[in-house]
C-alpha cells in the first residue's frame, strides 16, 4: 500500500444517535486504494452502524463522507454500490425460498441471463474453495452457507472498496489462507478492503492498519502488526482481558451423555444424512465438534437435542436414560439444554421480549409456568440475571430480541441456558460474532459449568475457540464424525484436513498432511 495514494474513503466527523444511545460519537478515519483496514470494537461499539452509512443503509446526523476526495451523499445502498462499494454483511438478507442463483440475480443492478451469472458464480467460488450449489433452496442451507452467498454476491460486482464482516467464519485453515491470498490480490489491484472480523489474530495476520471503537468512539488506529492479539482486545474493552481459567486438578467422571451408532436420514433434497455417529462425554469434559459449514451440524444439533427425533431409542443417553425417541422438551426435562446456530427466530423470537424469550426454555426446569399460567415476576427476575451477569447490552428485559445487536443477543442466549445449570449443554457457534471480551466470558461460564459436573458438546467453526476450550474432539464432515483427538494435542493442519474431507484411517490424514508440507 501506498500511503502517497489519494484516500479512497474518508469519514469526517461521523455521528449517529438512535433512542438512548449515541451509536457513533463524531468518528474520523481513512481507508487508502490498495488498504486493508481493520474495524475493531466490542458488540455495540458502532462498527455495524458505521458500515451501514458508508453502505447507505442509513444517514448520518452530522459528518461528512468523502469519495475519492469529493464529499458525498449515499442514499441508499443502490447508490453505493454504483459508486463501487461492496458489502458482505453479518447479518443476511436473502429470500429463503429462492435459491442461491435467485437470491444473487436480486442483489445484482443489472440484468444478466441466468446460465452467464451461474458460470461467474462458479468462477468466484471456485476462486475461493467455496463449495455451494447454484440451485440450493436457501432454507436448506446453514447459516455458514447463507453467509457465502453474501461473499459472492459481494465479489461479483468487482468492488473499489469491499466492506467484508466476519468472512471467515464458515472456512477451514486452508481456506482461510486462500481467501487472504485473494484479499491481498484484490488490495494490490487497488481495492481497499474494510475488514471487520473478532478473530483478532487474522487481523494482525491480513490488515495494514486497524480502527478501535469503544462505546462509539474511535479511541486508537494502530499497525495490527506491531501490536498482539491481547492488546488489541484490550483497546476495545478498556481494560484487561482476563484468561480463561481452568480448575488445578481437574479429573473428569464418568460418561454422562453417549451417542451410539446415531443415524438420521436427511432433511429435504439437499439435507445432510447423520452417519453412523457415536461419541461420548463425561461428566466436567467439554467435547468439541469443528467443520466447515453444511456437514451436517445443525442435523446432527438437531438429534441432539430432540427436534428431530430418530428411530433408534438407544442411539442417544444421559446418565443411562434413553433419550433417542423423547421430543426436544422431554430432553430438557432429562436435563439437556441446546443452543442452535440460528439465533434470530430460532434460538430466539426477534418479536418477543427478551422474558418472554426465557420461558420459551427455561419454563419446566426453572418453573415459570405452573397450571398453564406464567409466573412473569420469575420470567423477568432470571432475565434480569442473564442480562447482568452476561453483561448483555439491552433497554431492559422488556426489550424485544431482534432490538439486540446481534452480539448481545448471543450473549443472551448463551447465558439464558448457561444459567439454568443444564446436566448436558450441547451448544452450535457459542461466540459467533461476540467480541474477544464477551467471547472470553462466554468461554469461562462453559469451563465453569464443565467443573459443576455437566457435560458439554460444543459445535463450532472457530478451531482456535475449541483448542482453547475442549477437552476432546472430533471433525464432522458430510454427516460422519472423525477419530476423538485430544485437544491438545490436535494440530490446525490436521484438523483443517478432516474439515476438508480427509475421513478414515490416520495413514490417509498422515499422506495428506505430507503434501502440505512438500508443497
Amino acid at each position: 500500500m501506498d500511503a502517497n495514494l489519494p484516500l479512497r474513503l474518508e469519514l469526517i466527523g461521523i455521528t449517529k444517535s438512535f433512542p438512548g444511545v449515541l451509536a457513533n460519537d463524531h468518528v474520523s478515519f481513512a481507508v487508502r486504494p490498495g488498504e486493508i483496514h481493520a474495524l475493531l470494537g466490542e458488540n455495540g461499539a458502532g462498527k455495524s452502524t458505521l458500515v451501514k452509512m458508508i453502505y447507505g443503509i442509513m444517514q448520518p446526523d452530522a459528518g461528512e463522507i468523502r469519495w475519492n476526495g469529493a464529499p458525498v451523499t449515499i442514499h441508499n445502498p443502490r447508490e453505493a454500490r454504483k459508486l463501487g462499494i461492496g458489502m458482505v454483511f453479518q447479518h443476511f438478507s436473502l429470500f429463503e425460498a429462492m435459491t442461491v442463483l435467485e437470491n444473487i440475480a436480486l442483489g445484482m443492478d443489472s440484468k444478466i441471463a441466468a446460465r452467464d451469472l451461474e458460470a461467474k458464480i462458479r468462477e468466484v467460488m471456485t476462486t475461493y474453495g467455496l463449495n455451494l450449489e447454484p440451485h440450493r433452496v436457501v432454507s436448506t442451507l446453514s447459516v455458514g452457507e447463507r453467509q457465502r452467498i453474501e461473499i459472492v454476491r459481494a465479489l461479483l460486482l468487482n468492488p473499489k472498496l469491499l466492506i467484508m464482516d466476519e468472512p471467515t467464519s464458515v472456512l477451514t485453515p486452508q481456506e482461510v489462507s486462500q481467501l487472504f491470498d485473494t484479499l491481498r490480490k484484490l488490495a494490490s489491484e487497488g481495492c481497499a478492503i474494510l475488514y471487520i472480523s473478532h478473530k483478532l489474530h487474522e487481523i494482525k495476520a491480513l490488515c495494514d492498519t486497524a480502527t478501535i471503537l469503544r462505546g462509539g468512539k474511535l479511541v486508537d488506529t494502530c499497525d495490527p502488526r506491531q501490536e498482539t492479539s491481547r492488546s488489541m482486545a484490550e483497546k476495545m474493552i478498556g481494560g484487561s482481558l482476563k484468561d480463561i481459567v481452568k480448575p488445578a486438578g481437574r479429573t473428569l467422571g464418568e460418561a454422562k451423555f453417549v451417542v451410539n451408532k446415531l443415524s438420521v436420514p436427511p432433511v429435504g433434497e439437499f439435507g445432510i444424512a447423520i452417519d453412523n455417529v457415536s461419541f461420548s462425554v463425561r461428566a466436567g469434559e467439554i467435547f468439541g465438534i469443528a467443520g466447515v459449514a453444511g456437514n451436517g451440524q445443525n442435523a446432527l444439533l438437531l438429534a441432539l437435542s430432540g427436534e428431530v427425533v430418530g428411530n433408534d431409542g438407544e442411539a442417544i443417553t444421559l446418565d443411562g436414560i434413553w433419550l433417542g425417541r423423547l421430543n426436544a422438551k422431554q430432553r430438557r426435562l432429562k436435563g439437556l439444554a441446546s443452543v442452535p446456530e440460528e439465533r434470530n427466530g430460532h434460538a430466539a423470537v426477534p418479536d418477543f421480549s427478551l422474558s418472554d424469550n426465557s420461558v420459551l426454555t427455561a419454563r419446566d426446569r426453572l418453573k415459570m409456568v405452573v397450571s398453564g399460567l406464567i409466573r412473569p415476576g420469575l420470567a423477568k427476575a432470571y432475565t434480569g440475571r442473564v442480562i447482568a451477569e452476561f453483561g448483555v447490552k439491552a433497554q431492559g428485559v422488556e426489550a424485544t430480541a431482534g432490538s439486540l445487536s446481534g452480539g448481545n443477543l448471543q450473549k443472551y442466549i448463551m447465558g439464558r441456558e448457561i444459567l439454568q445449570r443444564p446436566t448436558v449443554l450441547v451448544v452450535s457457534q457459542p461466540t459467533w460474532g461476540v467480541d474477544a471480551g464477551a467471547a472470553a466470558a462466554i468461554h469461562q461460564a462453559l469451563v465453569d459449568l464443565a467443573a459443576e459436573g455437566s457435560a458439554i458438546v460444543v459445535i463450532s467453526q472457530d478451531l482456535d475457540e475449541l483448542l482453547t476450550l475442549c477437552d476432546t474432539m472430533a471433525v464432522i464432515n458430510e454427516g460422519r464424525l472423525s477419530r476423538v483427538l485430544k485437544a491438545g494435542e490436535a494440530s490446525i493442519e490436521e484438523i483443517g484436513l478432516l474439515m476438508g474431507g480427509v475421513h478414515g484411517d490416520p495413514n490417509a490424514t498422515a499422506h495428506a498432511m505430507e503434501q502440505l508440507h512438500a508443497s
